[in-house]
């Protein structure tokens, strides 16, 4: 059984003092002498009192908290956006205090009732792939919480965001893909009821048409963000006898699912078909052949979050309307897509303008 915690009562009846006195002691009140306010630290110490932040936070109305929820810590782009959180907020008065939603609605709307509950001074927010309502979020800009989105968002929610230029790195890719010299390209999409889901489809379409590739309604697979569906999609693929040039993913573990099923069954990668991911996760360096990706500059946006947070915090007046901030994906070309060489589809375009 865990030890009883010490409180500013036992304190009190160690020096035959009232609550009251060794509460204002406590936070330096000028109502009590300098000598109380000594004895009283002394015997804190003395008996390991620790304060009650929330109980304090309760009474005040207010705190020196931070919260972020995340869908998932495990996942280098939010593991990275929280430490870029975290090199912002460290130097400040402010704690963070992290929950994880696993991608759950319900986990989501439980933690940012939490959020209020506790009275923090802000919020920083990356969208659960299974929410798809936005009464919660509005709950907490209403109840005057100043709050922050990045990288995921719906709907037309008044308040600061922070996220990638999804359109601007979808086309790049697909563009890329063309280049190389696929033309049945598969896409491999998150919910397209998320904000960024929806801008990366429509990168890619619209690199499809500017190239005067027809789409075909086949290609299109959505909620496909995991290894496992990767996976599952590939056989299917592969089953149908029907297989394509290159598989863009919106998500890097999709694509290694793809990756591998494909590779086991044969395919050469990227002769027989190219692949491609989103996000630049640890592993695509690693794997054989490497993996072409986006790089979404996670800690860049969540220093932005947290940066735009704390403005919005300390600086109530005057900030008017939400601020946007966008961050531009960059594209890294590895071995799983690379089938011409730098400058060589330039020199066959040359050939080809002088038969």
């Amino acid at each position: 059984m865990q030890p009883r915690k010490t409180t500013i009562h036992d304190i009190a009846i160690r020096l035959s003092l009232s609550a009251s006195t060794v509460s204002r002691a406590l936070n330096n009140s000028p109502r009590i002498s300098l000598k109380t306010r000594e004895k009283v630290r002394n015997a804190a110490a003395e008996l390991n009192y620790k304060p009650n932040h929330l109980a304090m936070n309760l009474r005040k109305g207010k705190g020196t908290t931070i919260g972020v929820i995340v869908p998932r810590l495990n996942r280098h782009f939010f593991s990275h956006a929280i430490s870029g959180i975290e090199s912002v907020i460290n130097p400040t008065n402010y704690n963070l205090m992290i929950c994880q939603t696993n991608e759950d609605y319900e986990t989501e709307v439980k933690g940012l009732q939490s959020f209020v509950n506790h009275r923090l001074d802000g919020i920083i927010m990356s969208i659960a792939t299974g929410t798809k309502k936005t009464g919660h979020i509005e709950y907490v800009v209403k109840e005057g919480i100043p709050l922050v989105l990045f990288d995921r968002m719906m709907g037309k929610i008044s308040v600061d965001q922070v996220f990638n230029d999804n359109f601007a790195g979808s086309y790049d890719m697909t563009k890329h893909l063309i280049e190389q010299g696929y033309r049945k390209i598969i896409y491999f999409s998150g919910p397209l009821h998320l904000e960024l889901y929806t801008d990366r489809y429509n990168g890619y379409r619209k690199a499809l048409a500017d190239s005067s590739i027809g789409f075909e309604n086949e290609w299109l697979f959505t909620d496909v963000l995991t290894q496992s569906r990767g996976e599952e999609v590939a056989k299917i693929l592969i089953k149908s006898d029907n297989i394509p040039d290159a598989i863009f993913a919106a998500s890097d573990f999709s694509a290694l699912g793809a990756l591998l099923v494909f590779k086991n069954a044969g395919y050469a990668i990227p002769g027989q078909i190219g692949i491609a991911g989103f996000a630049n996760e640890p592993f695509t360096g690693l794997i054989s052949p490497a993996m072409t990706t986006l790089e979404q500059y996670s800690e860049e946006l969540g220093r932005s979050a947290a940066r735009m947070l704390i403005e919005r915090m300390e600086f109530t007046t005057g900030l008017g309307a939400p601020n946007f901030v966008v961050v531009k994906p960059k594209l890294i070309v590895r071995g799983s897509t690379l089938r011409v060489p730098a400058g060589k589809e330039r020199n066959e375009e040359l050939i080809s303008e002088t038969v």
